[in-house]
């Protein structure tokens, strides 16, 4: 459910100042009581506010999870997305270990001579690697890279709920922000554009509780 400026506007007052009244909350908007009455009752029905009898309108605690639930649902991958780590396939997998370090990031995404993505290699592939008797200085990252099309991607313009889901259930670290594109054939192309973490999603929650939410 998406509410109007003017019902987000109600939430903000009631949370801050309830009990309240709706004809004090019509006073501090500026609007009538009547006019006031739609969208009282809209966040009543919808559990965010309880209305008391000679008492006035209060911010329901067990209304918190739907109200997270949509301010999540608010935010999308672009507002939350970080810099990508990227290197071409042909690099050699040294490379690719010091440049994990010296970036301090858990996974480096690989794209192709067109640049476009190819793969994702992350710490655990490097140190199955290392741990080997291959030569990292000569073998090409794309060797041990995971390659399309198994690599989760998230969208620009997913939702933060979304990307999250992919995170859980495919039990990964983060997701490689990408725009699609078709070729000429026919084919679809990806042009990895940032990257979203649970280390994103977390700092989210971090500046969300620090508003008061």
């Amino acid at each position: 459910m998406e509410l109007s400026d003017r019902q987000e506007r109600i939430l903000e007052i009631v949370k801050h100042q309830g009990p309240i009244t709706g004809e004090k909350i019509a006073e501090i908007l500026n609007v009538t009581r009547a006019a006031l009455r739609p969208d009282l009752a809209v966040l009543t029905m919808s559990g965010f506010l309880e209305a008391k009898p000679r008492v006035g309108y209060t911010f329901k605690t067990e209304g918190f999870g739907n109200e997270l639930r949509r301010l999540l649902n608010q935010y999308r991958v672009r507002d939350v997305q970080s810099l990508p780590i990227i290197l071409r396939d042909n690099c050699s997998i040294y490379d690719a270990v010091v440049t994990l370090f010296m970036e301090d990031t858990g996974s480096i995404f690989i794209v192709d001579e067109e640049n476009f993505l190819s793969g994702v290699v992350s710490r655990k592939d490097f140190l199955k690697t290392t741990l080997g008797q291959a030569d990292i200085h000569r073998m090409p990252v794309s060797i041990i890279m995971t390659r399309m099309p198994n690599i989760i991607t998230a969208g620009i313009d997913d939702t933060v709920v979304e990307a999250v889901k992919k995170i859980v259930e495919h039990e990964v670290d983060g997701l490689p922000v990408v725009k699609s594109f078709i070729d000429p054939e026919g084919d679809e192309k990806l042009e990895v554009v940032g990257k979203v973490t649970k280390t994103n999603i977390a700092r989210l929650f971090l500046d969300l509780a620090s508003d008061g939410y």
